[in-house]
């Protein structure tokens, strides 16, 4: 196995073995262009060597070319072109070297030399174009949006299709310089749904309905130090709510064919979607759980930090300064739960579900003044745990489902006042509880789950 990746390794060498070639032969092109005028006569009996050490360094230079070409992460028919102009390149300098020792005339070898220039610009601009994309001279005059959003902003996001209007540009924008008709860096397109849905070297790149298991996903999360992260840290990045958006379509199927009105939302996730809207639709559909107030934004090393620990910060709309939190790729213990108390004048909602939070974490949780959504589901967290967040004034939502919380606890969140949503859905609060906390929680909704769905004579089959 190590023998077939030597061929590879060797080629890899290409792009620093391409440049020494290229300037000894461009400087020789020069020196013979100016023994034009007899003051430069006295650089010519260097020319010849120039060529010949230019000419071996084109030939080094293209077997390495051809070795990286067979690891198949470029177009091909670009790389036919690249790598015959860069033989000719070869042939050539290597002629011209032959044209000096034959004593040519002076007017061919000039010819010559104004030909090589033209050549070795063309052969650059192609490898260019293998390396950076087909368009990496002209994008240069062109608004390539870097800072900005990949997404151009769409009228009503909840009639626009999802893949086509959103995720088609996002890729396209962030993604097809490496994973693209062009490039194709370690097997991988992105420019189509086969091509996707194909995966690279490394396997699938994504798993419709699991963004957890999609490598895309798992690159994006990762940080920037990471050699595996993508994209590359000196392209430009995918914000936050670029990053949430491909998570949501890849949790919601990775649907190619749907309006975005059509795949399952939660609140959260129609925040994040009206994020991309623009016009009076946006103004109109502002979700309520937005605070109106301004906020200071948040301090860059508090968020680094928590990136380093794996919690996904990102807006909770737009361009607020208001954020949400998930700990769905992070633990959930108390020194990672303190990283939060530099934003707790920013912060939100906050995602734990599915982690080791326990009843000491929420004594930390408690100092988040400002939280209005809090999802502990599925934790450790009990009644004593809960009381905690009877201090959080403005908490409207509550999610308890899984968790053993029983009435007693939830109880003790009557002094919130805004509390309108409290999910108890496999807890601890028992059928005989359910019509206390509704007369004590009147004016909220209360999802006791429990759901029963009808089977119908016709969907049961009997087999004999």
């Amino acid at each position: 196995m190590i023998l077939l990746s030597i061929p590879e390794f060797i080629g890899r060498f290409h792009p620093i073995l391409v440049h020494l070639p290229i300037g000894i032969l461009l400087l020789g092109c020069l020196f013979q262009l100016l023994t034009i005028n007899p003051k430069f006569l006295g650089v010519r009996p260097a020319v010849p060597l120039i060529y010949l050490l230019g000419g071996l360094g084109a030939v080094f230079s293209s077997v390495s070319g051809y070795l990286l070409s067979q690891s198949g992460d470029y177009d091909g028919n670009m790389v036919d072109i690249h790598q015959w102009l860069g033989i000719s390149v070869s042939i050539i300098s290597l002629s011209v070297y032959a044209m000096y020792r034959k004593q040519a005339s002076e007017g061919s070898l000039n010819i010559v030399a104004v030909i090589l220039i033209v050549l070795i610009s063309v052969t650059g601009h192609y490898g260019g174009s293998l390396t950076h994309g087909s368009d990496y001279i002209t994008s240069a005059l062109k608004d390539d949006g870097k800072g900005k959003a990949a997404i151009p902003p769409v009228a009503n996001v909840q009639q626009a299709m999802a893949y086509t209007h959103m995720i088609q540009p996002l890729l396209q924008n962030r993604c097809y310089s490496c994973h693209g008709a062009d490039k194709q860096k370690g097997k991988l397109r992105l420019d189509g749904k086969d091509f996707i849905f194909k995966g690279g070297e490394d396997g699938k790149a994504l798993v419709p309905g699991s963004a957890e298991e999609s490598e895309l996903i798992k690159r994006l999360l990762l940080p920037s130090s990471n050699d595996d992260h993508m994209p590359p840290k000196e392209k430009p990045q995918l914000t936050p709510e670029e990053i949430a958006l491909l998570q949501w379509w890849v949790q919601q199927g990775a649907d190619f064919n749907k309006k975005v009105q059509d795949l399952k939302q939660s609140e959260k996730d129609k925040a994040l979607l009206l994020s991309f809207q623009t016009g009076e639709a946006k103004k109109e559909n502002k979700q309520s759980d937005i605070p109106t107030a301004e906020v200071s934004k948040a301090d860059n090393a508090a968020l680094e930090k928590l990136k380093q620990a794996g919690v996904v910060v990102i807006p909770a709309l737009g361009s607020s300064n208001y954020l949400t939190a998930s700990f769905v790729t992070a633990k959930a213990d108390v020194e990672v739960l303190k990283l939060l108390e530099p934003l707790k004048k920013q912060l939100i909602w906050l995602n734990l579900a599915n982690t080791a939070l326990d009843d000491k974490g929420m004594e930390t949780i408690a100092k988040l003044e400002n939280l209005i959504r809090i999802n502990l589901s599925r934790t450790k967290v009990t009644d004593k745990g809960l009381t905690w967040l009877k201090s959080i004034n403005h908490l409207q939502y509550v999610n308890l489902v899984g968790t053993k919380v029983t009435a007693k606890g939830v109880q003790e969140l009557k002094p919130l006042k805004e509390l309108n949503s409290i999910y108890l859905y496999q807890s601890g609060v028992t059928k005989a509880d359910e019509a206390l906390l509704k007369k004590i929680f009147a004016k909220a909704s209360l999802d006791f789950g429990g759901y029963v769905v009808p089977t119908l004579e016709k969907d049961t089959t009997e087999v004999k």
